[in-house]
């Protein structure tokens, strides 16, 4: 019995960086205003705290999210608008911002977005953005449920490369914002 793609782990793990010309503080400001991510993320457009003090750890954030119909097209995704729900699973300020997906069950699943903030030495920042998918959420299942092998593998392929797009334009937005401010 052969395992499927979507049984490895992780099943997505990507990440990008970019410089900014402006102090750790302020980017982590930025980055951790989840709110705000309608500024800057290509799908989530904003949303708002739900339980607990915004931006802490525990606290949890529901998104308002939009994709277009040719976003992986082929695939049976989610378009359109839909709504999903995180918390925040690691709030160091000025260095490290990191938010886990979860189920509609509201259960934990191993998908953890997040933001890196280090000094550059020359008075700006270094921010990396990283997404890591350990075991397939519910969501993932429920897209490659009637996919064969092959286009789950194809499924698997084109999305981890609409994820490195994802976080290249998310990191390019936020210099935008932040140096444009």
């Amino acid at each position: 019995m052969s395992t499927s793609i979507v049984d490895q782990s992780p099943l997505f793990e990507v990440r990008a960086e970019i410089r900014v010309a402006a102090p750790p503080s302020a980017v982590y400001t930025l980055v951790s205003d989840l709110p705000s991510q309608g500024k800057w993320s290509p799908e989530c457009r904003g949303g708002e705290w739900v339980q607990g003090e915004p931006g802490a750890v525990g606290s949890v954030f529901r998104g308002e999210n939009y994709r277009a119909q040719d976003v992986v097209g082929w695939a049976p995704l989610v378009r359109g608008t839909w709504h999903t729900e995180a918390r925040v699973v690691a709030a160091e300020p000025d260095r490290t911002f990191r938010w886990m997906m979860l189920s509609h069950a509201k259960e934990d699943q191993e998908s953890i977005w997040g933001f890196d903030v280090a000094p550059d030495g020359e008075g700006g920042s270094v921010l990396v953005h990283h997404f890591r998918m350990g075991r397939a959420t519910a969501g993932i299942h429920k897209i490659v449920a009637d996919l064969d092998e092959e286009d789950r593998k194809r499924f698997i392929a084109e999305w981890t490369e609409k994820l490195e797009s994802d976080l290249a334009v998310t990191l390019s937005r936020i210099k935008d914002v932040i140096e444009q401010a």
